[in-house]
C-alpha cells in the first residue's frame, strides 16, 4: 500500500530579513581607541598605531632630510609620539597631530643636520657631493633631485602644502611664519622646480 506523501515539503523555508553590512570602522576612530589604550600603556596599541602611520612619516622624512638618515628619524618621531600621546587632546585626528609632531622634530633634525655637516666639512663643494642623489632618468627622481635644491624655505613649504597637503595657515603655525610668507615660498618653489625641470 503506497505511503501518502504530506500536504506540506519536509524542509521549510524561512524567509529571515537580511542585516545590514556592518560597516568597518573608520580609521580615525580606530586610531582614537588605540590612542586611549596606548596612552595608558598598551605597547601593542601603540604598535598598531606605528604601523598604520611609519610609511607616510617615512615618505615625510625623505623629503624633509634626505634618505640617508630616514630610518634614525622616523625612530625619534615615534619614541617623541610615545612619550607625548597622552597630550593628544583629540581636537583634530590623531594623524594631523601625528603629521604636526614629526615636522617639527624632522625640521629640528635638518637645522641640526645641516650644523653638524658644516661643522665637520670643510669644503662645501665636497658636502654638496655627499648629499647628491644618483642622477636617474626618472621624472619622480628629477623631482627629487631638484626639490633637494631649492632653499631650505621655499623647501620645507613645497612639501608641507603640495606633498603633504597642509594648509597654509597650518604651515605659518609650525614653521612661524605667517601665511602670506607661506604662499610667497610657494610660488618662489614652483617657480625654481619649473626652472630646473625645464632646463
Amino acid at each position: 500500500m503506497p505511503v501518502s506523501q504530506p500536504d506540506r515539503p519536509l524542509i521549510q523555508t524561512v524567509s529571515v530579513p537580511l542585516a545590514r553590512p556592518i560597516a568597518p570602522r573608520r580609521a580615525a576612530d580606530v586610531d582614537l581607541s588605540d590612542v586611549a589604550l596606548a596612552s595608558r600603556g598598551d605597547a601593542e596599541a601603540f604598535e598598531r598605531l606605528y604601523r598604520r602611520h611609519v610609511a607616510r612619516v617615512a615618505s615625510l622624512a625623505r623629503w624633509l632630510i634626505g634618505v640617508e638618515d630616514v630610518d634614525d628619524a622616523v625612530q625619534d618621531v615615534f619614541i617623541r609620539v610615545w612619550q607625548k600621546i597622552d597630550t593628544f587632546a583629540g581636537q583634530s585626528a590623531f594623524a594631523t597631530w601625528l603629521h604636526r609632531v614629526a615636522v617639527n622634530l624632522l625640521l629640528r633634525r635638518r637645522q641640526n643636520l645641516g650644523r653638524d655637516r658644516a661643522r665637520y666639512v670643510a669644503d662645501p663643494a665636497l658636502a654638496e657631493t655627499r648629499a647628491a642623489r644618483p642622477s636617474d632618468p626618472g621624472l619622480k627622481v628629477a623631482l627629487e633631485r631638484a626639490v633637494d635644491l631649492l632653499p631650505a624655505g621655499a623647501r620645507e613649504v613645497f612639501v608641507l602644502h603640495d606633498v603633504e597637503g597642509f594648509k597654509h595657515e597650518e604651515i605659518g603655525g609650525m614653521l612661524g611664519i605667517d601665511a602670506g610668507t607661506s604662499r610667497s615660498q610657494l610660488h618662489r618653489a614652483r617657480m625654481l622646480l619649473r626652472q630646473q625641470l625645464t632646463a
